[in-house]
This record gives structure tokens, C-alpha cells and sequence, in this order.
């Protein structure tokens, strides 16, 4: 061979090995996570994101953000998983879970440089997150499922900062009263919140503040007929998918009429089709007719006849809820309808377009939350800070610990992360000790979204957890360090615990990549740029995805 190098990738691969490989998976991580850092807290910001099809959304819900966002490198991918992960686990602290694996991979570069080998800090963040775990456990506090007025706390700091916060207060009320009302205890005295029974409705045109909680279901729709009941107490109710409608043929067939008479009887024997619809239904029993399809309008002149409200194309989601609201099955073949087969409710025509539906089966159960705001944009960031909320309050209710807010269990724990370093061997404890620094990166940038100096913040929240204040935390509206538990910022131990062992997990699965091989082009341009979102310019074409990101 002559020593000729023997070629076993195709002309337009590409490879990066060790250090460039490295270098280009953190820059890549470090960018996403810088480019959802400024909505963190309170005083977080929101992200406008338009689409290749000119559709706005504003928010600063980071896993929103990051699912918005066009990426197309497989490492910042990687990070946008955690947002995903930590949504579906504890439903908020996704911002938290990024920003925290950015800065250790950014801890992870300055430990490259001093020769640090991949495996000791993939070994100290691995022993880190372990201890950190654990002590967030230790520093947590127990509750009672029925202590409505913390669980209020922890939705409201969950809301603080998003679409919901001007009315937090009332909408933390709706909130803790929809998990509770879906929470059961089992015969252990375990509790179990089932949120499929909490549905969301939403209006615009009217305050966040006239959100409302309804024991059943709420169905939008318009008075389908005029001589049609609107409200029926005590009726019986049927859900069917089937439409009830003229049948149409599967074949395409053309019909040749000789006489007016003809057509007459065509007519007659669709009517009559219709007619043996509705009489089957009423025969059965039913007072209410819920249809996921089409209902004609001959057949509403039936019903109505038959003093029946029947309302037509109501969504498949409602239809499942209403399922469960009226213990009722969803009936596809009305000719085999049986009274068994009708549900309970009464029925009840609001002012706006709605229809109230409450079960008053035995076993009926479900809520729906209401939710009320002046424009579409502003609707679609209530019902995503509601959603969050209602996730983290349920998740509190079943795992009973909670925590102080503001930075507060950051500190604490890195304080004591630092402390375990001490009896960590070799060079893995450098890496406990950037594992520390990493958690408070939140008190900082909570600080630096506030407009104040996170230096000196950082420098005063230490002093206190040095004194033993184990809840001081940064209150961003003064700027002071306060006992943040006492002041009603609590949140949720176990979305927090989650968070770290999410960060970690996707850290140490970028530090173990050495070797990039692409079978297309593999731009590194633009990988040194420690301007945050910028530096996403020329990584694996992830510079698209931020060009609609405003």
C-alpha cells in the first residue's frame, strides 16, 4: 500500500474526531441552552417564534420554544430531548433542565483545557447528580395533599413569569380545585391525580380573571335548531360517531328519473332513512344527542319534534371526555342502539355559545377548567402556563415534598455538593466541583433576567446558606435575599430533582461522543461565537431554525 491511508467513508462525508468533535457538541449544547436562559424567572422574556408559514407564537415556555425552533443538528436535538423529557415527567422546569446542561458542558470545555479526560467527568457529574439528588430530598418538605394554600403557592410560582401571572392568584385557585377534584386516595393512603379527567376549554374576547372550574364537560357550540330544548335536567344522553345523515353509496352511480313522482318517492324514502334514525333514538330513550359527525338538517326538524337537543360535530377530544363525564360508551351503530347504552347529565345553555354538561352518574367524574383571555395569542400562552401548572401541582399532590424557590434549593445543594467534593478521589472531584457551580448558574441567571448584578447576588445568597438559612432565596422584585418558603415561592422537588438528573444524563452522553462522522456536509464555521443563539450560525445548518426566531 506504500502507506497510503486506506479511505472507507464516502467522498462527501465528513469526520471529526476528539477535541474539534468535542468542541463543536458543547458549542452546540451551550446554544441552545443560552437561547432559552433569558426566559427563566419571573422576570423572564418572551420569545416571539413565526413559522415558514407565517403562524406567531409568543411565549417563553422553553420546551415550546425548543419544539418551535428548526433544528437541524443532532446534538443541540440532544438537548432539546431533555426539554422534552423533563415536560413529560414533571411537566415544568424545562428552562431549569436546559440552562443546567448547558452550563456543564460549558464547565466540561474549561476542564478539557486543563486535560481532564471525558471519563473522569463523565464519573464526578454521574457521583455529583447522585448527591445532589439526594440532598434536594433532604432540604425538601413534606406536605398534606389537603394543604390547599401551599399547593395555591406552588402553582402560582409555577405560573410567576408566563401568560397567567397578571391572575395568578385566581387561576392557582382553579387549578389546586381541578387536581383535587380528580385526586383519589388509595386504601395504602397513596394519592393518585389522573389529569385526563381535567379538560381545558378556552374563550377569547373576555378577561383571564372570568376563568372558570365546571364539575362535567363544556361543549362549544351554537343552538342547533330554534324549536330544539337548550336546557334538560336529569336527560339521558347519547354519544355517538356515527352520522346521522342520508347514507351515501361507496359506488358512483347515476339515477334516471322519468317522472315528477319518481322523484318524490326518492325524496320520500330519504326522509323516511332520516326518520327511522331519530324515532330509534327517541324509542331508546335519549334526550340529548351528542354527534361527533354530521347531523342533517331534516333530521334536526326530527329531533326537534321529538323535543331532543342534538348537537352535531362535536371534536373527538370532547367526545372522549364526555365519555368519562357521562359513564356512557360512543355509540357507531345506532340501528343496535340500547337504553343501556345512554348516559345521565343535566344540560344546561350559557350566554357564550356553550353548552354545560354535568354527569350525575354514581361513578361520573371529570372537570373542566374554562379558560377566558382577549386575543388568541394571549389564550394559547394561559392554556400552556395552566397546562405547567396543573402538571406540577399534580405531581406535588402525588409525591407529597416541595422546596423554596428563588435559587434558594440551588445554593443549598451545590453548598453541599461542594462539601461531598472533599471526600471524592482523583480528578472526578474537579468535576463535582463544576457540577456545584453548574446549579448555581439558576440563582445567577434569575438575577441577570431582573436587571441586578448576579456577582453579588450569588456572593449574598452563599453568605446566607453559610449561616444556615437553608430557604434564603433571591426575591427579583427587591433584589434582597429573602427566606423565599416563607414567602410563598415553593416549588416542586420532584421536577427539580428530574432537572438535574435530566442535565446530567445529556451532559455526560455529549462528553462520551469523541468521534463525528456526517454523511454530509459538517460546517464548523462559526463554532468559536460565544454569542449564544448567534453561534448556532454554522452548526449542522441550525442557523435556519433561529432565522424565524425573533
Amino acid at each position: 500500500m506504500g502507506g497510503q491511508p486506506m479511505i472507507i467513508l464516502g467522498e462527501d462525508s465528513q469526520r471529526m474526531k476528539d477535541r474539534d468533535a468535542q468542541s463543536h457538541n458543547i458549542s452546540a449544547a451551550k446554544a441552545v441552552a443560552e437561547s432559552v436562559r433569558s426566559t427563566l424567572g419571573p422576570k423572564g422574556m418572551d420569545k416571539m417564534l413565526v413559522s415558514s408559514m407565517g403562524s406567531i407564537t409568543v411565549t417563553n415556555d422553553g420546551v415550546t420554544i425548543l419544539e418551535e425552533m428548526d433544528i437541524d443538528n443532532p446534538t443541540a436535538e440532544m438537548i432539546v430531548q431533555v426539554a422534552e423529557t423533563q415536560e413529560d415527567e414533571a411537566g415544568d422546569g424545562t428552562t431549569t433542565a436546559v440552562s443546567i446542561a448547558g452550563e456543564l458542558l460549558k464547565n466540561a470545555e474549561d476542564l478539557l483545557d486543563q486535560d481532564i479526560h471525558p471519563t473522569a467527568m463523565i464519573k464526578g457529574f454521574h457521583l455529583a447528580s447522585e448527591r445532589a439528588r439526594e440532598e434536594v430530598d433532604n432540604v425538601a418538605h413534606e406536605i398534606d395533599p389537603e394543604d390547599t394554600e401551599l399547593l395555591k403557592q406552588v402553582a402560582e410560582t409555577s405560573m410567576t413569569g408566563k401568560g397567567a401571572e397578571l391572575e395568578k392568584e385566581a387561576l392557582a385557585e382553579l387549578v389546586v380545585n381541578a387536581v383535587q377534584a380528580v385526586t383519589v386516595e388509595t386504601d395504602d393512603g397513596e394519592q393518585i391525580v389522573d389529569l385526563e379527567y381535567v379538560h381545558t376549554e378556552t374563550q377569547t374576547g373576555r378577561s383571564a380573571s372570568e376563568s372558570e372550574l365546571f364539575d362535567g364537560a363544556v361543549v362549544s357550540k351554537n343552538p342547533p335548531h330554534d324549536d330544539m330544548p337548550l336546557d334538560v335536567e336529569d336527560a339521558s344522553v347519547l354519544l355517538t360517531d356515527e352520522p346521522i345523515e342520508v347514507e351515501e353509496t361507496d359506488a358512483n352511480a347515476n339515477l334516471q328519473l322519468d317522472s315528477p313522482d319518481q322523484l318524490q318517492d326518492f325524496l320520500d324514502k330519504e326522509e323516511e332513512q332520516l326518520r327511522n334514525k331519530v324515532e330509534t333514538i327517541a324509542d331508546a330513550g335519549a334526550d340529548v344527542v351528542l354527534c361527533q359527525k354530521g347531523i342533517d338538517d331534516l333530521a334536526e326538524h326530527f329531533f326537534a319534534k321529538e323535543d331532543i337537543l342534538a348537537i352535531s360535530r362535536v371534536n373527538s377530544s370532547d367526545m372522549s371526555f364526555l365519555r368519562e363525564v357521562l359513564e356512557a360508551e360512543i355509540i357507531s351503530d345506532i340501528d343496535a342502539l340500547e337504553p343501556s347504552d345512554l348516559g345521565s347529565a343535566n344540560v344546561e345553555y350559557g350566554d357564550e355559545a356553550l353548552f354545560y354538561i354535568e354527569g350525575t352518574g354514581e361513578e361520573s367524574h371529570g372537570v373542566t377548567l374554562l379558560l377566558r383571555g382577549s386575543t388568541d395569542h394571549v389564550v394559547d400562552e394561559l392554556e400552556r402556563g395552566i397546562g405547567d401548572a396543573l402538571d406540577v401541582v399534580a405531581q406535588t399532590v402525588s409525591d407529597g415534598r416541595v422546596l423554596a424557590g428563588g435559587g434558594a434549593v440551588e445554593v443549598e445543594v451545590a453548598r453541599r455538593v461542594r462539601e461531598y467534593a472533599d471526600s471524592v478521589s482523583g480528578r472526578e472531584q474537579l468535576a463535582v466541583e463544576s457540577f456545584a457551580d453548574a446549579l448555581e448558574l439558576v440563582p445567577r441567571v434569575l438575577a441577570e433576567n431582573a436587571g441586578l448584578d448576579s456577582i453579588d447576588t450569588l456572593v449574598d445568597l452563599r453568605a446566607a446558606h453559610d449561616d444556615g438559612h437553608e430557604t434564603a432565596g433571591l426575591n427579583v422584585f427587591t433584589g434582597e435575599v429573602v427566606d423565599t418558603f416563607e414567602a410563598g415561592v415553593v416549588e416542586s422537588a420532584h421536577a427539580k430533582q428530574q432537572a438535574i438528573s435530566s442535565a446530567t444524563e445529556a451532559a455526560n452522553l455529549v462528553l462520551k461522543i469523541d468521534d463525528i462522522i456526517a454523511a454530509g456536509d459538517l460546517s464548523t464555521e462559526g463554532e468559536e461565537d460565544e454569542g449564544g443563539a448567534g453561534g448556532m450560525g454554522g452548526m449542522g445548518g441550525m442557523g435556519g431554525g433561529m432565522g424565524g426566531m425573533m
